[in-house]
């Protein structure tokens, strides 16, 4: 995804969610939704912010936010996120708002050697039943995830 950087040929934000795209796995809402309704053993992540995560989320998604993933993912960060970090076998579903984050995300967990990531199109939150869910922001530390990383 970084190889895209030339000094003298500036790149936009769409060039790196091509790039991302280019390299992981999508499945669409009524996928995901088939998955949440079998019960699937999958770890559900929202790379959205906070203020959006609290206005609608899918329920027993993870809030994890897009800037910190690679922190959250990293065992060997102090302040790492183990439901997160303890996924490298486990399905991971990433989803945000149009896509870009998501798709973002999935491509840095694989770099990272998580090796079941898959991003859902958008429409995704309108698949599951808003319900309580887990927060990055919910550690023994009472850190949140802006402090975390």
């Amino acid at each position: 995804m970084y190889n895209l950087f030339k000094p003298g040929k500036p790149v936009g934000l769409m060039d790196f969610v091509r790039a991302a795209k280019s390299c992981i796995a999508e499945i669409t809402p009524a996928e995901l939704k088939a998955k949440l309704d079998a019960k699937e053993d999958l770890l559900l992540v929202d790379v959205r912010e906070a203020s959006e995560f609290e206005h609608v989320h899918i329920g027993g998604a993870h809030l994890v936010p897009r800037g910190i993933i690679e922190a959250a993912a990293d065992t060997s960060y102090p302040k790492h996120y183990p439901p997160l970090s303890g996924a490298r076998d486990q399905q991971i579903i990433v989803y945000c708002a149009t896509g870009g984050r998501s798709a973002m995300a999935a491509a840095v967990l694989q770099m990272m050697g998580f090796k079941k990531v898959f991003t859902t199109l958008p429409g995704a939150m309108h698949v599951g039943k808003m319900r309580a869910c887990h927060k990055f922001a919910k550690r023994s530390t009472n850190s949140t995830a802006s402090q975390s990383a």
